[in-house]
């Protein structure tokens, strides 16, 4: 393999590659050894899956090792960008040349620049730290060394997707990820109902990644090429209507990978899977590739305003929706699915929302990486010290025997509802600022739809929270509820850290925006139609209502311990606002309608045709064999037949 390091140095900001390559300095010597960021985490894959039973005893820890070991190459190249101008911080790692088709070169590379050493250290540090928490949760599982495999394979995947220097080989990374996702969500496919979870994880995902194959179709017809580097810089030659296509397709990919409407109804089944896949899914990776992709295509959806503006709508839509959805569940790890929903519908918002958006809306991928992948390793805690029980009406009070579960799921649940200084509160509420911006309807409307998801958030996250560790018990007969090992809590309590500083870290500072600005630009200052202090203090009185709504019906008041029946927007909650029913109606039936009718058709019209064709000429020439028996008399007879209608013809023309 060949391995050569470029840097863009020079071009102007948001624009990157968009000029010629130069060579890069010895300084960033360190960074030629990205390769390894996905090699280490695959040679754990492949050890684990071709080494078979002989590997069971140390086949975790050495997947383990193998995450640990990518997250210390990201941070050697981290260090490497950080050493570097801002204008330098875009290199290119050359690996070898993939496509030579004619004129049609494309080069197997990887691309190094904020946005994706962003990614790297978010997907390997709190991938690794999941790595960690499973070897303590799938101790006792038979099959915990396949387990394993797929999470280095998962990790390896996305790594390369967030790597890639063109839309070809983000596919591939794209296409890594479904499998992995398929494989985890599906590793208890001995149960019915989880196999079933993991198919429909795969179909909705198809139906996104036909909108990512478009995409790189059409970019190929409009530019001839699709790295990231001729895409860009080619740009602001293309057609409005073409850009336009080109970012409905990537939006459609998006949709499908980071389950936003319509593609949504996913993801709470995907909960079938272990609880560290859905930490690692729903957290840190696979749901984040739909922001990422957006992010990086930036250039694409700035020259395409109507593409932009539906990134806006479906993020809203979502962000409402996912929150609506997570105030009926009862399932604690599928009402935190429910959150992921919502909370990447605020991400992918922000993305919508162009230059003021892009670096909030990976600032606030970063804090909820954290967060969210916090709460879920403390789902996880719960259900180790429940006998797996997922049901919060039959929890309550669980402070009282799993001080650290509470404690770190505790900071996490204040990160996600923005209360100051925790993380969500300096990303979270920028979006909310941001979306605030702008002429005519447009800030009031996804201002307004911002503000009220950040209201139904801290009441649904707040049940959750109350239900599971408040009021009074509720455990089954047979429980004995208990903390969790070390291998489980130190992961726990590494990401509650996260959840507390994070934002202090990157957000007064602005050091995210600064961080990221090579890549997406500077955004002018803008402000809200809202004096901001006035709208944060808003956004403070909408959560402190919803927190004060849950307090007084899950924790002051007695929680009953089986659902009541509630009203009719419950009822549509429990059953994800029949999304599947739509789907159903709208997709599923239809489909089947005309695939029978296209059978019918490919049957009785296609085959109908050709074969009766086949049975004219085949009857015809049966008739016609049976003259030729062999008997002269026969002959004969036919000959003077002949003669008579000759001689016939002959008169009557005479």
């Amino acid at each position: 393999m060949s391995v050569s390091l470029t840097t863009m140095a020079g071009l102007p900001a948001g624009m990157p590659f968009a000029g010629e390559a130069s060579t890069v300095h010895a300084a960033t010597g360190f960074a030629s050894a990205a390769w390894l960021l996905v090699a280490l985490p695959l040679l754990g894959a492949a050890v684990l899956l071709l080494g078979g039973h002989r590997t069971d005893k140390w086949g975790p820890l050495f997947a383990t090792a193998m995450s640990w070991a990518a997250f210390v190459v990201g941070l050697g190249v981290f260090i490497t960008l950080l050493g570097l101008s801002s204008e330098e911080r875009a290199l290119t790692v050359h690996l070898f040349n993939w496509v030579p088709a004619g004129q049609f070169q494309l080069e197997a590379g990887m691309l190094l620049d904020p946005l994706s050493i962003a990614f790297v250290l978010l997907v390997t540090f709190v991938g690794s730290l999941i790595h960690v928490y499973s070897l303590g949760y799938m101790e006792h599982d038979p099959d915990k060394r396949r387990f394993f495999a797929y999470l280095n394979l998962f990790v390896a995947a996305m790594l390369l997707l967030v790597l890639a220097n063109s839309y070809l080989l983000v596919y591939v990374g794209w296409e890594g990820v479904g499998l992995a996702s398929y494989l985890l969500i599906g590793f208890w496919n001995w149960n019915p109902p989880y196999a079933s979870a993991a198919n429909k994880a795969f179909v909705a995902n198809r139906v996104g990644d036909v909108g990512m194959g478009l995409a790189i179709m059409a970019m190929f017809w409009q530019f001839g090429a699709v790295d990231f580097q001729t895409v860009n810089g080619a740009v602001a030659e293309a057609n409005e209507g073409a850009l336009t296509v080109i970012g409905l397709f990537l939006l459609l990919a998006a949709c499908g990978k980071s389950a936003q409407f319509p593609l949504q109804s996913w993801l709470g089944d995907a909960m079938a899977g272990p609880t560290p896949v859905s930490a690692l899914i729903h957290a840190a990776t696979m749901v984040t590739a739909g922001v990422y992709l957006v992010v990086r295509s930036h250039a694409i959806f700035d020259g395409a305003p109507n593409a932009q503006l539906a990134v806006v709508i479906v993020g809203a839509i979502t962000l409402v929706y996912g929150a609506i959805v997570g105030c009926a569940k009862d399932d604690i790890k599928k009402a935190l699915a429910a959150s992921t929903m919502s909370q990447i519908g605020y991400m992918m918002l922000a993305a919508g929302l162009g230059p003021v958006g892009y670096a909030f809306a990976i600032f606030h991928l970063l804090t909820h990486g954290f967060f969210k992948a916090g709460m879920f390793l403390g789902a996880g805690s719960v259900m180790h010290g429940m006998n797996d029980k997922v049901d919060m009406r039959g929890f309550g009070n669980l402070s009282s025997v799993m001080k650290i579960t509470w404690v770190t799921f505790g900071l996490g649940w204040l990160a996600i509802l923005g209360v100051p200084p925790f993380a969500g509160f300096w990303s979270k509420d920028k979006i909310i600022e941001a979306a605030f911006v702008g002429e005519g309807w447009r800030p009031w409307v996804f201002g307004l739809a911002a503000l009220i998801g950040a209201g139904i958030t801290a009441f649904y996250m707040s049940r959750l929270f109350f239900m599971t560790f408040q009021g009074e018990k509720r455990w089954p007969k047979d429980a004995h509820p208990h903390e969790s090992p070390r291998t489980m809590t130190i992961p726990m309590m590494v990401l509650a850290v996260g959840s507390a500083s994070l934002g202090l870290i990157l957000g007064p500072t602005n050091g995210i925006l600064h961080w990221l600005e090579p890549v997406v630009g500077a955004a002018e200052e803008e402000h809200p139609v809202i004096p901001v202090p006035a709208l944060m203090a808003i956004t403070l009185l909408v959560v402190a209502a919803g927190v004060a709504l849950a307090w007084m019906r899950y924790w002051r008041d007695k929680v009953p311990t089986t659902a009541p029946v509630g009203s009719l927007l419950t009822r549509a909650a429990r059953a994800d606002l029949y999304q599947d029913q739509v789907n159903e109606g709208v997709f599923m039936r239809p489909g089947i309608h005309l695939t029978r009718a296209l059978v019918f058709l490919d049957k009785r019209g296609i085959d109908g045709a050709a074969g009766g064709l086949a049975a004219l000429i085949g009857g015809t020439s049966s008739r016609l064999r049976r003259v030729q028996n062999g008997l002269a008399r026969s002959y004969a007879l036919t000959m003077l037949i002949g003669v008579v209608v000759i001689l016939g013809a002959v008169w009557v023309v005479q």
